[in-house]
């Protein structure tokens, strides 16, 4: 509970924003007493690759945030969050200007992966803001070890019963967190529909789950969510053979050769999600 005399704790964080290193340092700020955690996420750019449209981009940062307050809920800390300025620096400097901080948390990946720390982000915001700032390092590589993040990938087929009790399967043998990408199709409307659908249907199981439409051609839609997504295994579903394009188009094996990820593939009758499913995924 938020009270008068609660500590203002500011977080910024961006790609290791749901890291377990940030999430048990927020957590020893909270054990110390009453606090009021405002988590800000720097809307980043992807590196490299494929084509990837900016309401994309604000999706990914959105489903990481949200995965985020989810685990601070978890351990008992409620908080609140945004999506702020590309720019660290800037967007630090604008949110205390309008809301300021007790003490501010910075949340980076090691040295050798990290821009920010390249650009002295920390130390040029312990000499402008006046307050305390900690900085947390986040190895997504350790986190692993913890919890397990899968991919999933699926349209029409999103809401089958198969993919659901394989995903129950999955939780069943240690914590997981599921992204679930929807390629839009030919019918985005209906994609965001069945997403909406589907992580109601997970949330409601238990499960873990944030989801966002992605691009068009499921190929492309994978490539585009493993740069804003640490995954360590890959779950693709579809219709059976021949009613199946992206069987046809040979997607599985497309996405095994080019990531060294575990790829499974999961098969969802028709009779499972309408009466007469157009043959798409």
């Amino acid at each position: 509970m938020t009270t008068a005399d609660s500590k203002r704790v500011l977080v910024v964080a961006n790609e290791t924003v749901g890291g377990k290193a940030l999430i048990d340092a927020v957590k020893r700020h909270a054990d110390a007493g009453p606090v009021h955690v405002r988590v800000i996420c720097p809307q980043n750019q992807p590196k490299h690759g494929y084509v990837i449209h900016d309401d994309s981009v604000r999706a990914s940062v959105e489903n990481r945030l949200k995965m985020t307050l989810a685990q601070l809920r978890d351990v008992g800390i409620e908080a609140t969050g945004e999506i702020v300025d590309p720019d660290p620096y800037t967007a630090v400097m604008d949110t205390v200007g309008h809301e300021p901080a007790d003490e501010i948390v910075v949340s980076t990946h090691p040295e050798t992966r990290s821009g920010w720390l390249r650009r002295d982000l920390v130390e040029r915001l312990r000499q402008e803001t006046g307050v305390p700032v900690e900085h947390v390092v986040v190895d997504l590589d350790r986190d692993r070890e913890d919890v397990t993040r899968t991919l999933v990938v699926a349209n029409q087929t999103v809401e089958g019963g198969t993919l659901a009790e394989t995903l129950k399967a999955k939780a069943a043998e240690g914590p997981r967190n599921f992204v679930v990408v929807v390629p839009a199709g030919e019918d985005a409307a209906g994609a965001h529909d069945r997403l909406a659908h589907a992580l109601r249907e997970l949330e409601g199981q238990g499960l873990r789950a944030v989801g966002q439409v992605g691009h068009p051609d499921p190929f492309t839609a994978v490539q585009n969510a493993l740069q804003f997504y640490p995954a360590d295994e890959i779950i693709i579903s579809t219709f059976p053979g021949s009613r199946s394009g992206w069987l046809r188009n040979d997607l599985i094996e497309r996405v095994r050769g080019t990531t060294s990820k575990p790829v499974d593939h999961v098969v969802v009758e028709p009779s499972e999600v309408s009466a007469d499913p157009a043959p798409v995924a």
